[in-house]
């Protein structure tokens, strides 16, 4: 599975998120320009101590991401979309996209990929969602779809037994 942040503006943020693919072992594809110098502590931060395990990789702007990334199919999360996120049916190579903070996905990309925006349902009164939280939602109902491939589905109690 891959997560794509479009120019991200909010170092917390993306530290969460990179967090979030390292426990998942999902790709971070990080599409320039971003909001803060990817070395500040509060990324890794938010990041702990899991920043060095993240595969992330970097693209100097979308046209970049698309060039490196030939036929790759690709969601577009934003609150714009007619398609709710647990309609799509999701396969383990997808790439999943979100806007920066402040602005979404420009709208110029999402009219060209009507049927591949979704959006996650919210009251109306609210504009959006945090960005960690989003990844998180829609990323998870995504390995939900595709088993959690390879992920660990029990847990171990510390002091007492089952």
């Amino acid at each position: 599975m891959n997560i794509v942040l479009l120019e991200p503006e909010i170092p917390f943020n993306t530290g969460a998120i990179g967090r979030t693919c390292v426990a998942t072992g999902t790709t971070l594809h990080l599409i320039e320009p971003l909001g803060f110098v990817l070395n500040e502590k509060s990324v890794k931060r938010a990041g702990m101590d899991y920043w060095d395990k993240l595969d992330c990789r970097r693209y100097v702007n979308y046209e970049d991401f698309l060039d490196k990334n030939p036929g790759a199919r690709i969601f577009y999360a934003t609150t714009k979309a007619k398609h709710v996120y647990s309609d799509v049916t999701f396969t383990d190579n997808d790439y999943i996209m979100f806007g920066k903070e402040s602005a979404g996905i420009p709208e110029e990309i999402l009219v060209e990929h009507p049927d591949e925006c979704i959006r996650i349902p919210m009251l109306s009164e609210i504009r959006s969602l945090n960005l960690s939280n989003s990844v998180s939602i829609v990323l998870y109902e995504a390995l939900r779809q595709t088993n959690f491939k390879s992920m660990e589905l029990e847990g171990e109690l510390h002091r007492l037994k089952w």
